[in-house]
């Protein structure tokens, strides 16, 4: 749950789209500037494949950040903060209890 979280947070965040669309931009750009060189066919291939090849490559850095990434501590505090919110409940459970205990015990004296 921690690291489908984490990679889902990282996705998210755009960085690798921002970097495909960088990388889709400055090859179109180059093939723009030496039209000269190159035939259309031969730029939309460029291009299209050049954009391939960066999706591909930040797909590959995305699933090493999240394989080399320590969440060992994000589980701890995420499993701390569960058990504080259990025992947080059970507490207020508890407290509700002995307020109807006090309760009866007064509607007792009363009757």
């Amino acid at each position: 749950m921690v690291v489908e979280r984490f990679s889902q947070s990282l996705i998210n965040s755009g960085l690798f789209r921002l970097y495909v669309a960088a990388a889709f931009f400055a090859t179109s750009i180059f093939f723009v500037i030496n039209a000269d060189w190159f035939s259309p066919m031969e730029m939309i291939i460029g291009i299209v494949g050049a954009t391939l090849l960066f999706k591909s490559i930040g797909n590959l850095m995305m699933s090493m950040i999240i394989s080399f990434f320590s969440l060992e501590n994000k589980e701890q505090e995420l499993d701390y903060k569960y058990n504080v919110e259990k025992i947080d409940a059970l507490l207020s459970q508890l407290s509700v209890q002995e307020a109807n205990k006090q309760n009866e015990k007064i509607q007792k004296k009363s009757s």
